[in-house]
């Protein structure tokens, strides 16, 4: 179609404007959202590594009948996790995001880890805490817990 004498075909300014706000608008919304997943992948590093310190302790528990008596802490706790439970668990440096790792003493199977290196300021040097609850017929169910806020917790929303 041939355009009309004195008309020109674009776009005006208001129009290019209100274009412009609209993608301002959705960045505003995105860029937090993509920075909170961001930090939630990272942790999957830390969560992972507590759920097989779980099952370490759960297998633990089953075959002893109560949880380890010494509590694992401070630098040689990895070590000890791993010959006690049999349970690798990746301690910085060569675990980019775990820097503590800590096991409850007198049977009360309590894990404790420190996160690092997440790049978030109410992330790094909190501590996840996975609690066991045995129920009546010797189920164990593990609570979360800790520092970490609530919103980078497993299985919770925003």
């Amino acid at each position: 179609m041939m355009p009309r004498k004195g008309r020109e075909f674009g776009f005006t300014l208001i129009e290019l404007l209100i274009v412009i706000a609209i993608i301002g608008i959705l960045a505003s919304i995105a860029v937090p959202m993509y920075r909170a997943q961001t930090v939630k992948a990272k942790l999957t590093e830390v969560t992972n590594s507590m759920s097989h310190m779980a099952s370490g302790l759960a297998a633990y528990y089953q075959d002893e009948g109560t949880f380890p008596g010494t509590a694992f802490t401070g630098v040689t706790a990895a070590s000890a996790i791993k010959s006690t439970l049999g349970v690798a668990v990746p301690v910085f440096p060569a675990g980019r995001y775990i820097s503590a790792i800590e096991v409850s003493g007198g049977g009360g199977g309590v894990i404790t880890f420190t996160a690092t290196n997440t790049g978030e300021s109410t992330v790094d040097n909190q501590t996840f805490i996975l609690s066991p609850i045995i129920t009546t017929d010797g189920a164990i169910n593990w609570i979360w817990g800790g520092t970490i806020p609530y919103a980078y917790r497993p299985g919770q929303k925003y």
